[in-house]
């Protein structure tokens, strides 16, 4: 497994954002929000980002206003599209909110990218020595149906890219079926046997490993130490249904 991350906390002004703070040397500026600091009731409370779980349309539009805040941009700025769990990677200049994505790709610092989570992967690549990044949404599906391909492809050169595998559901805490487990059942560690035909999947460690096939460097990707797991700091469908959607965002800024 690449190597682990501890993301640090900081306050922008009424939220705590967990930093991807090794990737600011290069351009980019981007965190993961937490389920606090916003206006939204339970069970969304509070930051809820997500427009399609039940939540009160007016309290999501105020919750992404203090995301885009902390980020230094406009509403119209942050850009979500509606996700599929499938493996279509977006230009942002194509992009719109009713555009169908699980990846944002963009070379321009003017808008933010943004993918919504409660258990599925995360995930920033970064290109080092070009103004081209990306955000992925990764669950299974995505996984299984090569989303990450989809991404890397976006790149000139993969090896130049520096990864960031964010907060997600933990390999003892997400129990799954034999359908699921096929997909992945030839990846080092990420399949262990559970009860029955159960088993556990360690989502993390199959982006790590699909990464490491496309060309990205272990070397060059990080692990999130954190997960969703109980859904205390940040949202869970697993732990709980329904549930509000908390975000990896990411914008080019100056290093």
């Amino acid at each position: 497994m690449p190597a682990p991350l501890t993301l640090r906390t900081e306050v922008r002004g009424p939220l705590s954002v967990h930093c991807v703070e090794e990737f600011r040397e290069f351009g980019v500026d981007a965190f993961v929000t937490d389920r606090f600091g916003g206006v939204s009731p339970a069970p969304y409370d509070s930051l809820n980002l997500a427009s399609h779980v039940g939540d009160d349309i007016e309290n999501v539009l105020e919750n992404r206003r203090r995301v885009a805040d902390a980020l230094g941009v406009g509403t119209q700025e942050l850009v979500i599209v509606r996700q599929v769990h499938g493996s279509n990677v977006l230009d942002v200049s194509d992009a719109s909110p009713t555009s169908e994505a699980d990846g944002l790709f963009a070379s321009r610092s003017d808008l933010a990218l943004v993918m919504l989570v409660a258990d599925c992967v995360p995930i920033l690549l970064v290109d080092d020595e070009s103004s081209d990044f990306a955000v992925v949404h990764a669950g299974w599906r995505g996984l299984s149906s090569r989303v990450l391909a989809n991404a890397v492809a976006k790149f000139q050169v993969p090896a130049r890219l520096h990864a960031f595998i964010g907060p997600c559901i933990s390999g003892e805490g997400y129990q799954v079926g034999p359908e699921v487990v096929r997909h992945f059942i030839g990846i080092d560690g990420a399949v262990s046997p559970d009860a029955g035909d159960r088993s556990r999947l360690d989502l993390r460690r199959v982006a790590a490993s699909q990464l490491l096939g496309l060309g990205v460097d272990d070397a060059l990707t990080r692990v999130s130490t954190q997960s969703t797991d109980g859904g205390g700091l940040f949202f869970s469908d697993r732990a709980q249904r329904p549930c509000g959607r908390f975000a990896l965002v990411a914008r080019r800024v100056l290093a």
